[in-house]
């Protein structure tokens, strides 16, 4: 049971008897002596999706629930939802864009890396990994010796997604896009 100084974004938190995953938590440092710590944390619902605000002192214990984690892949997506499909056992599983929010930017045909939480053979939801690698579809074309300057221009992902980017990239070269906070890292490793 970890203390609420010590929760951690994506932890999944039993709270008044149902699953509860950690979406932002935001310190509150109070200037005056004597005072505590106060996390405000935001929870969404792992069946239900619903929002849930909570706020804790540093010392409150919560019960993390003990999940499985499985390595998935994703598939595809139909009517139905979103298909991942099992790495060990093979099993599919699908799971509704609305259990999975805002994840789905991030998510392309046979992705690999990514792992699914599974709570009494029933899966709760995702984890994307840290980065995703994407191309660049349509970008203004490059400046040549840009690399001085710290200026960016907008470029959209073949995912469809628009982030801004150095003006010296151009269409066709493949960037690392964080998944957290869907900004541009860096050109991807070959």
């Amino acid at each position: 049971m970890p203390k609420a100084c010590n929760v951690k974004k994506g932890n999944i938190i039993n709270v008044n008897g149902s699953p509860y995953q950690v979406k932002l938590i935001d310190v509150q440092t109070p200037s005056a002596r004597g005072a505590n710590t106060l996390y405000k944390i935001r929870f969404s619902g792992v069946t239900t999706g619903q929002k849930l605000d909570q706020t804790y002192k540093g010392n409150d214990m919560l019960e993390e629930l003990v999940l499985d984690r499985r390595p998935v892949s994703y598939i595809f997506k139909d009517a139905s939802g979103y298909t991942f499909m099992d790495a060990e056992s093979f099993e599919q599983y699908t799971l509704s864009e609305e259990s999975l929010e805002d994840q789905v930017l991030w998510l392309t045909e046979g992705q690999e890396g990514l792992t699914a939480l599974v709570l009494d053979g029933r899966v709760l939801c995702i984890e994307l990994p840290a980065t995703v690698d994407l191309e660049v579809v349509e970008t203004a074309p490059g400046i040549r010796g840009a690399t001085a300057t710290n200026r960016n221009k907008p470029a959209v992902l073949s995912n469809g997604h628009t982030v801004m980017v150095p003006e010296y990239l151009e269409t066709g070269e493949v960037v690392r896009v964080n998944t957290e906070t869907g900004k541009y890292m860096s050109r991807a490793k070959d």
